[in-house]
């Protein structure tokens, strides 16, 4: 049995596969208080009665040290805490998971597998920042982009759809949750991600800005100090900061009659606009555009939204794909030794 636990800042999620990936069983539970975090955590891991093979962890990010799945022993794991600065609203929950998991099945391997691997091999053009060698060379900056385990999940399930090998398939895949990230694939291979160096770069989203000029982040930072500046950027900001809600089902609700609601969700829409033309434009050639997470496949009023005047999607696939990134965990870990 493999289990694939998914540890998030608010909630914990686990599913078991048998050894032909058949999902055996699944769990989800939210954190109200981050205080109880551990406790529950610990409760929920020992309270699993199935005699485990292996153990797999989503990582958000591995920073220059990790793409590919790895066995997790001490050494990765005082790695992983070194970089944690770079998804801080992820990685230290990631973190805890693995710790925890270590700590109540002693004699089982753990395996972390990132988000950030199928990224790995961007092209240059997409990969890099525009900032000076000694810079990035100090602080490892590149674009590494993020919810590459639904992205590429997504990619396969759509080349089984399609019955079309997914090395000749270009679409442009859109994860969209209380995160969102727009990823155009050529031929298989990712060659851009709106995501870049953290999370918080791209499309507006629930409770994070997005793209903005950076002259506004170093203005917070300089008048409100680099903390309180990342607070607003990743959790004040976004859905929230327009209209007052962070959830995508509380606005479409109120948006007829609230126009606050309306205009966060128009801004919404128009970012992720802006992206999927860009990246039409960069693949010249698109077979289908993909939505996935709980707002792109779960909600038809965003995805019609998004398709209304693009003319040029009118003769590209629309398909809405439930991600499952533990399903595309347990294959990666498998048959790791």
């Amino acid at each position: 049995m493999i289990l694939v636990l998914n540890c998030g800042s608010q909630s914990i999620k686990y599913k078991i596969f048998d050894k032909n990936l058949n999902e055996i069983e699944k769990f989800e539970i939210g954190i109200k208080k981050q205080s109880d975090y551990k406790k529950v955590l610990e409760k929920t891991l020992k309270n699993i009665n199935f005699k485990l093979d292996k153990i797999g962890h989503r990582v958000v990010h591995g920073g220059n040290y990790f793409f590919d799945p790895i066995k997790v022993d001490d050494n990765v794991l005082r790695k992983l805490k070194k970089i944690s600065y770079l998804a801080p609203l992820h990685n230290p929950y990631n973190i805890l998971g693995i710790e925890i998991s270590r700590k109540i099945f002693k004699d089982i391997d753990n395996y972390a597998v990132f988000d950030t691997g199928f990224f790995k091999d961007l092209p240059e053009v997409s990969k890099i920042y525009p900032l000076p060698k000694n810079i990035i060379k100090r602080f490892n900056i590149q674009r590494f982009g993020f919810h590459g385990l639904s992205h590429e999940y997504v990619l396969n399930k759509a080349s089984e759809i399609l019955k079309k090998d997914k090395n000749r398939l270009n679409i442009i895949s859109c994860h969209l949750g209380g995160g969102g990230s727009i990823c155009a694939i050529k031929n298989g291979k990712p060659i851009d991600i709106s995501m870049g160096y953290t999370p918080l770069e791209g499309i507006m989203m629930m409770t994070r800005s997005g793209d903005i000029d950076p002259g506004i982040v170093i203005l917070l930072a300089k008048n409100f100090g680099v903390d309180k500046a990342y607070e607003i950027l990743n959790k004040k900001s976004g859905m929230l900061s327009i209209c007052g809600y962070s959830s995508m089902l509380e606005i479409i609700k109120r948006m007829k009659k609230d126009k606050k609601c309306k205009l966060a969700f128009d801004l919404y829409v128009y970012r992720i606009k802006k992206y999927i033309g860009a990246y039409y434009a960069i693949l010249k050639k698109v077979d289908a555009i993909v939505f996935t997470g709980n707002i792109g496949a779960g909600r038809k009023e965003t995805r019609e939204a998004i398709y209304k005047d693009l003319e040029f999607l009118k003769n590209v696939k629309k398909l809405a794909i439930k991600t499952n990134e533990e399903y595309l965990i347990a294959q990666k870990i498998k048959n790791l030794k």
